[in-house]
């Protein structure tokens, strides 16, 4: 009776690998996905006709999805309101689904990090705003950190969205204070932060990191790694991963020694747009799509970045990943959008070229 039951039991579990597995086989491959940051909801945003007008099968927020700047979690919560309100926002949220991960100003406070007092209030705020099951572990878990797989075998595509706030320690400023706007009118200008080789430093906390190696050991072609800020750019003094060297050669180390091939970050953030790729002590080359701000300009802004590629557009815009799986080696084609739907910048990608070298 015993082996009975455990057979039965074994069957069951077989059958239900074998049903999901069908599941994800019939599942559509992505070839447009859309994102952005930086939007602030009180203002028209005119760019949600341009976005819905590619008919992305995928939409991901990448940080700074209002500005709620607050400790009063019902003043946040009424900005989420008025960004659900928007109708070019609730038309997208119709056409394809919505995978979002924040940063300074909807986590509440500018350039905050763990310190923030009222992040477990405001991770719930966030999770009701974009209807977060009940059950899901963001729920319950520190940080809204999460991965998600999309498409059938070999045209796989991970979406793996981190927090860069939660845990974050915090930044370490220059000794001298800046002295203004007009500072960065000037090629090379830097902000308000100089890198910290301070070995407790950690912009993820140790549970993230912890997962996010699991993660990139999860079968994918393609893996679009959301951070709310630059992960390749270093030169300016804002936010960024360039604020944590070490912690930065830790993501480019991981994803050597997980063997995680295609791998591409997008980030926010800067109030502009651009395409950076890194080719030193990384694995592959790794390309990051900045795309700041869907409802915002930034005209002024002119700071050095060396790894950028192309130049550089301070125009409200939007990002889009478009992917040809019909070539034998796969295109990324990684564009940044203006707001009337030209596209501004573009680079082309194979996944071959997104595979360690050894």
């Amino acid at each position: 009776m015993i082996m009975r039951t455990t057979i039965l039991i074994l069957l069951s579990a077989a059958l239900s690998c074998a049903e999901t597995e069908s599941q994800g086989a019939s599942s559509d491959p992505l070839h447009t996905i859309a994102f952005g940051s930086c939007m602030r909801e009180n203002r028209p945003q005119p760019v949600w006709k341009s976005i819905i007008a590619n008919k992305p099968q995928l939409f991901l927020f990448i940080g700074d999805n209002i500005y709620a700047d607050t400790l009063d979690i019902s003043v946040m919560r009424d900005k989420w309101k008025k960004l659900g309100a928007s109708e070019g926002y609730g038309e997208l949220k119709r056409l394809c689904p919505i995978l979002a991960t924040w940063d300074d100003h909807d986590y509440g406070q500018n350039d905050a990090g763990r310190e923030y007092p009222m992040k477990k209030e405001s991770q719930q705020a966030f999770l009701d705003f974009f209807d977060e099951p009940a059950k899901s572990p963001r729920r319950t878990q520190e940080g809204i950190y999460t991965a998600q797989v999309f498409g059938p075998v070999d045209k796989r595509v991970q979406v793996i969205l981190l927090d860069t706030r939660y845990f974050r320690s915090a930044l370490k400023k220059h000794s001298k204070p800046l002295g203004g706007q007009d500072l960065e009118k000037r090629e090379g200008a830097f902000g308000p932060y100089v890198p910290t080789h301070d070995p407790a430093a950690t912009l993820l906390g140790d549970k993230q990191w912890k997962w996010l190696g699991a993660q990139l050991q999860t079968p994918a072609e393609v893996r679009i790694i959301v951070s709310s800020i630059q992960v390749v750019a270093i030169d300016h003094g804002w936010e960024g991963w360039g604020t944590m060297p070490a912690e930065r050669a830790r993501l480019f180390r991981l994803i050597a020694d997980t063997k995680a091939h295609g791998v591409v970050f997008i980030s926010g953030d800067r109030h502009a747009a651009e395409i950076s790729v890194c080719r030193e002590d990384a694995p592959y080359p790794l390309w990051d799509v900045t795309s700041s701000a869907l409802n915002q300009d930034l005209s002024w802004q002119n700071e050095v970045n060396r790894y950028r590629v192309g130049c550089k557009y301070t125009k409200a815009n939007y990002g889009l990943i478009q992917i040809d799986w019909n070539q034998k080696d796969p295109l990324l084609t990684l564009q940044v959008v203006s707001q009337k739907g030209s596209v501004v910048l573009q680079k082309r990608v194979h996944a071959n070229e997104l595979r360690p070298r050894n």
